[in-house]
């Protein structure tokens, strides 16, 4: 009797789990199509970020391009111990992590107060027109950006300096000095970013339930109180996966910026850990620690990511997973 109940109930677990995936496989026989289109974005995955991968290992070696990855000699962790051995990497590591520090701090509330500013509009023409004009920087590159920028602030030649010495003042070198430089930088950056980046947060606004804001009518809260108690925190989920996954990033830092707005004058505040590694990789061909500072730099991110997440899903019940 009891083999007989044990037979039973092992059948009748084959049996559910075999419909199970059937069921399964049915679903994907549907959706043969959807799942088509996801091939190019898996290949794309898996041959520009995966297959790469196995380059990491440069970073434990001391590389030879002549013998290879592979046939270059092993030297464990000796290229991090240069690395740390080095004032430069310090200097550079306190740039990134200053520079980033004020892009956050400016940057990331900027496109949330352009958003909550764009959303309280009522002409929907007048609207359009501010989105468009303030979307346009993000479609500038640096090369364009640093091209107007330079001369404009230039001491001799500078629509800024001219009209600073037409009002009696002297000249400013904003380009050689390394205050003005940080304020130009971070400047430069919220100007091209803050409009692109208030899209999402208007895309959230725009998911904000209306009676709630009749609600909030009725019971005599003004636009300020409205701001306060509802349009923020329905955003906030928004808020924290961006700042998640900006303060993810705090360690990095694009090229573009930094190398084109920067000069020889200004490299105590301007060599950040991305044009470091340019220097050191492909001018000094010194490959192997250029690898272990990019290895360093992404474990540090990836860490910081962890916790930065976890902290919010504590204080907040919103995270990136």
């Amino acid at each position: 009797m009891a083999m007989g109940k044990g037979n039973s109930v092992s059948i009748s677990k084959g049996g559910k789990t075999s419909s199970v995936a059937n069921k399964k496989l049915k679903k994907m026989w549907r959706d043969r199509y959807m799942y088509l289109i996801l091939i190019p974005v898996i290949a794309y995955y898996l041959i520009f970020c995966y297959a790469p991968m196995y380059g990491v290992t440069i970073a434990f070696k001391d590389y030879n391009m002549f013998k290879g990855v592979f046939g270059s000699e092993w030297v464990g962790l000796a290229n991090f111990e240069r690395i740390f051995s080095t004032s430069d990497f310090y200097m550079v590591l306190r740039n990134t992590l200053m520079l980033n520090l004020l892009q956050l701090l400016f940057s990331f509330p900027g496109p949330i107060i352009l958003a909550l500013l764009l959303n309280e509009l009522r002409s929907v023409k007048f609207k359009r027109v501010v989105q468009t004009i303030v979307y346009l920087p993000h479609f500038l590159s640096w090369v364009v950006v640093a091209t107007l920028l330079i001369p404009m602030l230039s001491p001799s030649t500078g629509v800024i300096n001219h009209l600073i010495t037409r009002l009696g003042g002297e000249s400013i070198y904003f380009m050689s000095d390394p205050g003005w430089w940080i304020f130009i930088y971070v400047a430069a950056g919220v100007w091209k970013s803050i409009g692109w980046g208030a899209i999402v947060y208007l895309a959230a606004l725009a998911g904000v339930d209306p009676s709630l804001y009749e609600a909030a009518i009725i019971d005599g809260a003004n636009k300020w109180q409205q701001c306060i108690h509802i349009t923020i925190p329905s955003i906030i989920p928004t808020i924290m996966v961006l700042l998640i996954l900006n303060v993810g990033q705090i360690m990095s830092i694009g090229f573009d910026q930094p190398f084109l707005l920067g000069n020889s004058s200004v490299t105590e505040v301007s060599e950040v850990i991305s044009t470091y590694v340019y220097r050191l990789g492909l001018e000094s061909a010194d490959i192997s620690r250029s690898t272990a500072i990019g290895l360093f730099q992404s474990l540090v991110n990836f860490v910081i990511l962890l916790i930065t997440n976890t902290v919010s899903k504590k204080l907040t019940g919103s995270g990136i997973y």
